[in-house]
């Protein structure tokens, strides 16, 4: 049977879930993250997890971090309900969140405290606690070369463009282009980089 009939199977998921994840927690039980995630999931050469990372990553779900890569202490990376792949020679930095889906390509800076989350609760029914609501998930794709800078948050669904910049405690809600500066809260693009004269210019 292969993963995706396993994950349609309801009692089978709910099933393994159980056996390898405690009831009520996200973070997988030790004999997953020693055992079998090193089997499962991929790991560039000269890559880095630092030791206080948490890292709440379930083999049914694809991980991958390129080679000369970093995740720094005290983030949190995530892939119950998305698949998260992190390219060569990128930096996630001290306490960041990274919720699948999401692609993060290579030579990408993450400053400090930076979250990135591919889902959403739903929330309509008002008669049902917004926890027993179905989750929605839309990748999240940063581009190479990018910078996200210190206390942002990236709104599943969104591409960050390539050598683009998102200033430091923006909230950003849709895609920012290649080579542009977007700030604020909902974040907007503010600048953009003019390959005819060579300088970033004010939108």
């Amino acid at each position: 049977m292969t993963t995706s009939a396993l994950l349609q199977n309801q009692k089978l998921k709910s099933l393994l879930h159980q056996l390898m994840v405690p009831k009520n927690q996200a973070r997988p039980r030790k004999w997953v993250s020693w055992f079998v995630n090193p089997v499962v999931h991929s790991k560039g050469k000269g890559a880095k997890i630092c030791r206080r990372v948490r890292m709440d990553v379930l083999p049914h779900r694809k991980f991958h971090i390129g080679a000369n890569s970093t995740i720094e202490d005290f983030s949190v990376i995530n892939n119950g309900v998305g698949d998260v792949h992190i390219g060569d020679r990128t930096r996630i930095g001290i306490g960041n969140t990274v919720i699948g889906p999401a692609i993060i390509e290579d030579d990408v800076i993450f400053a400090q405290h930076v979250t990135l989350s591919g889902l959403n609760h739903e929330y309509r029914d008002v008669h049902t606690p917004i926890h027993q609501q179905p989750i929605n998930t839309a990748p999240i794709h940063i581009k190479s070369g990018a910078w996200i800078a210190a206390n942002s948050v990236i709104t599943a669904g969104v591409t960050i463009g390539k050598n683009s910049v998102v200033a430091a405690g923006s909230v950003v809600t849709k895609d920012v282009p290649d080579y542009s500066i977007a700030a604020g809260n909902p974040a907007k693009v503010i600048k953009k980089y003019n390959f005819e004269t060579e300088e970033w210019e004010r939108v």
